[in-house]
């Protein structure tokens, strides 16, 4: 299992300084991809470029561009540009993002995510390989038709003869067609226990094209995990991945289109993951926070004295994760930097 770094989002009480800190530690350490979000603050092509120029092994992987922002074209432009800038460090992944960003922010529809989400994939795999961009889906046409339009290709190169193509999903659907077609799947708030469930949906989409997915050398498990590892204050560790899984759980998305609140009660916790939504949206987020069961946390989270985060590492890797993304959740520069540190060794001792 190898280790990857998420920056997350720009700016939220670090410098850039301290962020460029943290990423070329990580590249020191070993870490093989850097991995950066967006929402609707900081974009992550921008802060990849900026990496990629000092940087100069660690991958750049965007987790992830926001398929409403952007058009499978220009996302194809702008991952061949990072892959020639970092000579051929780009991990490009994608995802459909929710409701209220696409909407509210993108005004893009919100709908036909599945199909929609597949020709993306598709028209992006063509302009990578610099092929002539004519394509006639049901959610991409290309060239426009009736118009002064033209299929075109891409004028540059990226480095890599094949781009891996990461999807970030969480429910079943979504998670089958990263099976289908895509070369990585990058989950939130994932539970290893849970894992060999989750597989099932990949591997009923990689079946449904013929496809087997190796888990070894080919296709990537590569999700995110928040970490906060302590001497011996578990407490202490939980309650600093509080607000970040009441936010998703309660939060991120609406009462009637939550897909972490879903996933949390795929896990069994379908009491709880309704309690905290109805506390967060009713603006109680403390208590929404404080409703969240102990051992929800420890399931998704890498929390409290070494010795248990090892055994979650083992049970990580062991489950078949290939990248696990670390986010250390601490506030400074030299406090994330430890985490990270701390995080390498116990994976040296595994």
């Amino acid at each position: 299992m190898k280790l990857g770094v998420h920056i997350g989002y720009w700016g939220l009480g670090l410098t850039s300084a301290d962020q460029l800190s943290i990423v070329q530690e990580a590249e020191r350490l070993g870490y093989d991809s850097v991995w950066t979000a967006e929402a609707y603050g900081s974009d992550a092509a921008t802060i990849l470029a900026w990496l990629a120029g000092q940087t100069s092994t660690i991958k750049l992987g965007s987790g992830i561009f926001q398929m409403p922002g952007r058009s499978a074209a220009m996302t194809a432009m702008t991952a061949a540009t990072i892959d020639q800038l970092s000579d051929g460090r780009m991990l490009l992944g994608i995802g459909s993002s929710g409701p209220q960003v696409s909407e509210g922010w993108h005004g893009v529809r919100f709908g036909k995510q599945i199909q929609r989400t597949r020709e993306y994939i598709e028209v992006m795999r063509k302009a990578l390989a610099r092929e002539r961009l004519e394509y006639h889906g049901e959610t991409i046409e290309l060239p426009l038709p009736n118009g002064p339009g033209k299929a075109l290709k891409l004028t540059i190169a990226p480095v890599q003869e094949h781009m891996p193509i990461y999807l970030a999903a969480i429910g079943p659907k979504n998670t089958a067609l990263a099976g289908e077609v895509a070369d990585g799947w990058m989950p939130t708030l994932l539970s290893p226990e849970h894992l060999p469930m989750l597989k099932e949906s990949l591997e009923e989409g990689a079946a449904s094209v013929g496809r087997t997915l190796d888990y070894v050398n080919g296709f990537d498990i590569a999700p995110t995990v928040n970490v906060n590892i302590t001497e011996d204050d578990v407490a202490g560790a939980r309650d600093a991945m509080r607000p970040f899984l009441a936010l998703y759980v309660g939060g991120m998305g609406s009462r009637e289109k939550n897909f972490y609140n879903t996933l949390v009660q795929r896990y069994g916790f379908e009491d709880a993951a309704r309690k905290v939504q109805d506390l967060y949206l009713e603006g109680k987020k403390e208590e929404a926070a404080a409703a969240l069961p102990d051992e929800l946390i420890d399931l998704v989270s890498l929390v409290g004295p070494r010795d248990r985060v090892r055994d979650r590492l083992r049970a990580y890797r062991d489950a078949g994760v290939g990248t696990l993304g670390v986010s250390p959740m601490a506030w400074t520069r030299d406090e994330r930097i430890a985490q990270l540190r701390a995080v390498a060794k116990l994976m040296e001792e595994i």
